[in-house]
């Protein structure tokens, strides 16, 4: 209505302005009289004043008359279920439970390192050896020895079994060979300890002694760092309100800040027992390598899916009001006026659980519902509202 008005009063205004006034205004330009020009500036100028007169009276009326004019202006949101997954987010540092150090087993000098720092090792693995000292050449000695009192061990046998000879031979010969045979597995035993081999299939973190370098059993002769990339886990501390909703096979989401970059996973297990100090209970959630990047210690902000509904009906916070009893409510355009003259109308709801800006309804808001969004803060029960298209 405005609008029309204004563009009405434009056109008089031209009108008022082409014709002869045209030809008159041209005509006092064209004549470079001083005194005429000064004469038709101020006859416009008071057709101005007299048409913004005019204005102001018009703009009153409209607002007297254009209920329209008064109306909250709003938007609506129309709600329709959807899939809801709720996240328990937490904090953990990455772990694994094979990245030891290894020490030797014996002293002596580190003859040679058979490995380098970020080699791929399998179980058993020779990673170095130490000089036993000679015993190489005992267990040999011992093995020829053994072999001897086992050929005598046979051959007395054999004439003990046609009863010839003594049974304290026989006996004296078998004991001999048992004893040489102990003593041979006594001294493997010893030479072994001069080779360090890996306990498991894993990376070499970092080599720790040189070559050359004396060594021996204890704290301060590490000789390697060995890690296992393919079994590490995050650990995390859990509410004890939490234990119903996080058990064993549940969805997490996993985010590695450094990285940038998030791995999906499932818990592997959950404690059995509630820390009487903070009253949480253990989850272990394994961790896959994901290329290689993740690494032991890194912090991680893990995520647990420990709530879930097919269909819930969400919306923003931000519209969310709580009144004196401490009830939550929202408006809605009531349905039966949306189509005429929409009315602004209170609903107390019940809410749930709630992830990033939304929240779940509970109780309160049906399906299809318009619930006020931008100006839901300016509307009252039973406002007539003005409803913005998008």
């Amino acid at each position: 209505m405005r609008k029309a008005i204004y563009i009405t009063i434009s056109a008089a205004v031209l009108a008022s302005c082409g014709g002869n006034s045209g030809k008159s205004l041209e005509k006092v330009m064209a004549s470079k009289d001083v005194e005429a020009i000064r004469a038709k500036h101020a006859e416009i100028s008071s057709e101005k004043k007299a048409l913004e007169v005019q204005l102001k009276s018009l703009d009153s009326a409209i607002a007297l008359l254009d209920d329209t004019a008064k109306l909250p202006l709003v938007t609506t949101i129309e709600v329709h279920p959807k899939k809801f997954n709720h996240y328990l987010e937490l904090q953990g540092d990455v772990m694994t439970k094979q990245n030891v150090l290894i020490y030797p087993e014996m002293s002596g000098t580190l003859n040679r390192v058979h490995v380098k720092e970020g080699q791929k090792v399998s179980k058993g693995q020779l990673l170095a050896t130490i000089d036993d000292g000679g015993l190489s050449s005992q267990l040999a000695q011992l093995r020829t020895q053994a072999e001897l009192s086992k050929t005598t061990f046979e051959r007395q046998k054999r004439l003990w079994e046609q009863n010839i000879g003594s049974e304290i031979q026989y006996l004296q010969a078998k004991t001999n060979y048992e004893a040489q045979q102990s003593a041979v597995k006594q001294m493997e035993s010893q030479v072994g300890k001069s080779s360090i081999r890996a306990p498991f299939t894993g990376i070499i973190d970092d080599v720790i002694k040189d070559e050359g370098t004396v060594v021996s059993p204890g704290p301060g002769s590490e000789v390697f760092r060995i890690v296992n990339l393919s079994n590490m886990y995050i650990e995390v501390e859990v509410p004890e309100s939490h234990l119903p909703n996080v058990t064993p096979g549940k969805d997490v989401k996993i985010y590695f800040p450094v990285l940038g970059d998030s791995v999906s996973t499932k818990i592997r297990q959950t404690g059995n027992f509630i820390n009487p100090s903070n009253r949480s209970f253990t989850a272990e959630i394994p961790v896959p390598s994901h290329d290689g990047k993740i690494k032991p210690n890194l912090t991680a902000r893990v995520m647990i899916n420990d709530y879930t509904s097919d269909n819930a009906i969400l919306i923003p916070q931000n519209i969310l009001s709580e009144n004196a009893n401490g009830e939550q409510y929202v408006f809605l355009v009531d349905a039966d006026s949306i189509q005429n003259d929409p009315v602004a109308k209170k609903v107390v709801i019940k809410t749930g659980k709630t992830q990033g800006d939304y929240v779940e309804v509970l109780s309160g808001i049906n399906e299809g519902d318009a619930i006020i969004d931008e100006g839901a803060r300016s509307v009252k029960e039973g406002q007539k509202v003005n409803i913005k298209n998008i």
